[in-house]
């Protein structure tokens, strides 16, 4: 497969030819208008539908329409080269993730001057981040083919200015910068020996790249690697000299739809967006054949066979996402058993049950069964993608369930992995060791769920969970994970408040705040940091600035148990009041009765679908029967033992 499949982005839908005359008729109705330019941005767009479409999102805003669900990121842009024509694309191709962007670019070349002026444009704007879109030939580089000691000059002095311009944009702009590596030339002067020589132009900037990968990961920056993305591509094709010498145009314009879906999905990543379940069809995508009527022996899976080894490469990919926390899921269109028996019994399968965390294999439609699963792990439709090698089941997909992203498979299965790679549906900006664990987490859970289902008495089957539930302040240990689950948890997150990682160390020390990362244990295993709550003191109050919690631990009552506790520690620093807010996302319809539930009285609503909520810790009534062990870390907790036992919670 030659490198269009990149330029065109394949993995995504043609577009419809009435596309331009789509763009024109938008909706009158702002419910359905942020939607709208989503599915018109899901299309396999080039430059001039890009740039359409942009213009569309452009006067709707205007018009001061509201684009929700589309979620607003504010992106700065400083360059070397010209940076003109990357808004169009970067904001049209925004709302294919989900983001409504908005975008403030610096003059030519002035990096340095917007980075160090705390009153620049740029750093006035406040961006949630800045892209540093850095060519190589904007930077003071001199080879010097051979001079070791030179070498290592040029390159300290080019990491040495970019780190200036970073840390001006963090000082006075309090925010995160996106760096990009530096696509090297095609052009060398020694040959092979270039990567050799100390000095070269390709020597120097593998040593920038690579010192920038180090300073990502010292830091909350994030890397954008233009310069992998080149190499994928060609370099050949990516370096375009005379738009270079013409205009400053730093790579061909051909790639412009492909590198602004590269940088939107680092934005998408940052707030969260990014897939968490991969949904596997099984006949002609797991294993070739049909397993119904062509049996055990008949399907083509394993190696010696081309069909076999390309299937073998579907399951071995699969294998690794889950390795770096993606939940696998199964959707077929088969009898269970029939279904389960290649998981089961054929010996070339690397793919086992217990690497599925739901498997459905039944004759509804897969609309149904694909919903069934996201509830089942407690997921959105957008966390889902799913793999089908047929055009039809994609397309009913597509149609009924736009949330869930459904790539374009070629033909020849042996593709079928660069595909779905190249859609870049699981882009990571961080890799804990909870996201490890994340699948497990995912499969542990539906399997309480499936336990609840056939317990029938919620309050024994929650008791019989044996859960512990664990508060500590925020620390430095916890704090790449705390600031992940800020940035990332959109349903249960009553204010979706984004704090990076230097901000949440902010607060570790601020004696006016109470921040409490909060994990959660039972007897299927330890379910991580699950919850984030933080509290900022207004006088006599506590305002809850935050209170946020995974949606995997829903119904087993910790927010009763951590209103519990927040309640005792307000009464320990002299609080009289509990504020709450909620701020509708979107995305967090399901926590809009949050305060209502908990007791708290109506303070205000606005038009805007905001409300305030008030609770007078000295009129509140305790929580009875937690069925969880609460313990503190770093916290004075709650005098009485919180578990119930299965008969007290019953009679209560």
């Amino acid at each position: 497969m030659s490198q269009t499949l990149y330029s065109t982005l394949a993995w995504l839908p043609t577009p419809p030819k009435e596309f331009a005359a789509l763009c024109r008729a938008l909706p009158a109705d702002d419910a359905e208008l942020g939607k709208q330019l989503q599915a018109l941005a899901g299309f396999g767009l080039d430059e001039n539908q890009l740039t359409r479409l942009s213009r569309s999102i452009e006067q709707a805003r205007q018009e001061g329409r509201a684009l929700a669900p589309l979620v607003p990121f504010r992106l700065g842009i400083v360059s070397n080269a010209t940076s003109h024509f990357l808004v169009p694309a970067l904001v049209a191709t925004a709302a294919r993730h989900g983001i409504a962007l908005d975008c403030i670019e610096a003059g030519f070349d002035q990096a340095m001057q917007e980075a160090l002026a705390a009153d620049s444009p740029l750093n006035l704007a406040r961006p949630d981040a800045v892209l540093l879109a850095l060519d190589y030939r904007g930077l003071p580089l001199r080879a010097t083919p051979g001079d070791a000691e030179v070498a290592q000059r040029t390159v300290a002095a080019a990491l040495d200015h970019i780190d200036r311009i970073r840390n001006g944009l963090h000082a006075n702009g309090k925010t995160v910068c996106i760096l990009q590596t530096l696509a090297r030339p095609v052009e060398t002067h020694f040959g092979s020996l270039d990567l050799v020589l100390p000095g070269t132009l390709r020597s120097l900037i593998d040593a920038i790249n690579r010192g920038l990968a180090e300073r990502v990961a010292a830091s909350n920056d994030l890397l954008f690697d233009v310069a992998g993305l080149a190499e994928t591509v060609g370099l050949a094709d990516w370096h375009a000299p005379t738009l270079w010498h013409m205009a400053k145009l730093p790579f061909a314009s051909n790639f412009l739809p492909l590198y602004a879906d590269h940088a939107c999905r680092l934005l998408a990543a940052l707030r969260g967006k990014s897939r968490r379940c991969l949904i596997l069809d099984l006949d002609n995508t797991v294993w070739g054949g049909v397993i119904g009527d062509d049996g055990l022996e008949g399907i083509i899976i394993g190696p010696g066979d081309p069909t076999g080894e390309a299937h073998l490469a579907v399951q071995q990919t699969a294998l690794h996402l889950r390795e770096r926390g993606v939940v696998l899921a199964v959707s077929s269109k088969n009898t269970d058993e029939i279904a389960r028996r290649p998981f089961r019994e054929h010996p070339e399968m690397l793919l086992r049950e217990d690497h599925i965390a739901i498997f459905q294999a039944n004759w509804n439609d897969k609309a149904t069964n694909i919903k069934a699963i996201a509830e089942a792990l407690s997921l959105g439709l957008d966390a889902m993608t799913f793999l089908d090698d047929n055009p039809v089941e994609r397309g009913l997909i597509r149609q009924l369930l736009p949330q869930v992203a459904v790539p374009e498979l070629p033909d020849d299965p042996a593709l079928y992995v660069r595909t779905l790679l190249a859609g870049g549906y699981f882009e990571a900006v961080t890799f804990s060791a909870e996201d490890r664990q994340r699948a497990d987490f995912y499969q542990d859970n539906a399997r309480r769920i499936a336990l609840q289902q056939r317990a029938g008495d919620v309050e024994g089957y929650l008791a019989s969970l044996d859960m512990t539930l664990t508060i500590q302040p925020f620390e430095a240990t916890g704090r790449a994970r705390i600031a992940q689950l800020i940035s990332k948890s959109n349903q249960f997150n009553l204010t979706t408040w984004r704090y990076s990682e230097a901000e949440v160390a902010e607060l570790e020390g601020d004696p006016d705040c109470l921040a409490w990362q909060i994990r959660l244990a039972d007897s299927f295993g330890d379910n991580g940091m699950i919850s984030v709550v933080i509290c900022r003191r207004a006088g006599s109050e506590w305002q809850i600035d935050t209170w946020l919690m995974s949606c995997r631990v829903l119904g087993r009552r910790v927010e009763e148990a951590v209103l519990q506790e927040l309640l005792v520690a307000a009464r320990r620093y002299g609080i009289a009041r509990l504020v709450g807010s909620y701020r509708p996302s979107g995305r967090n319809q399901l926590v809009e009765g949050h305060y209502r539930k908990l007791g708290f009285e109506l303070l205000a609503r606005y038009p805007d679908g905001r409300s305030e909520w008030i609770l007078n810790v000295a009129d509140a009534e305790p929580v009875a029967n937690l069925p969880m062990e609460i313990r503190h870390l770093g916290v004075e907790g709650s005098p009485p033992p919180q578990r119930a036992n299965h008969s007290e919670a019953s009679r209560a």
